[in-house]
């Protein structure tokens, strides 16, 4: 039976996973995908809030065509739960500003989730999901 650790673990190897995970963030924002494409595995997947899926390359180019640009992308508390064998899931609320093919996107609220592997002596994102949070009036 696989050990978790709980979400507000505290280990250096949570942290070293939200490290990583918020180093992903600002290489997306400064459009710096060279810093990026490291942070993601060659299989990895986007979901995007509409729900259209894209890969690792799909995403990369879009960032830097300016497709899908970043303007701000601030996370809050990153919840971690690992399995002690390399695997790890990660979830947090993040405020996003965001232009998509040209279209400034409100400001908005997003809940992340994000699995993460341990590979090569370092920690890279394999499948991202974003879930816009409505705001009802």
């Amino acid at each position: 039976m696989p050990t978790y650790t709980n979400d507000t673990d505290s280990s250096q190897q949570a942290e070293d996973i939200r490290n990583t995970e918020r180093a992903r963030l600002r290489a997306l924002v400064a459009g710096d995908t060279d810093a990026a494409g490291p942070l993601h595995a060659p299989e990895f997947q986007l979901i995007t809030p509409i729900g259209m899926p894209l890969s690792k390359d799909e995403y990369l180019a879009a960032i830097v065509s300016g497709q899908i640009k970043y303007l701000g992308w601030e996370p809050g508390p990153i919840a971690v739960r690992q399995q002690q064998n390399g695997y790890a899931v990660i979830r947090y609320r993040a405020r996003l500003e965001i232009v998509f093919s040209g279209h400034r996107v409100a400001p908005g609220d997003y809940w992340h989730t994000d699995t993460y592997e341990h590979r090569d002596g370092r920690w890279m994102v394999v499948w991202s999901q974003a879930t816009a949070i409505s705001q009802m009036p």
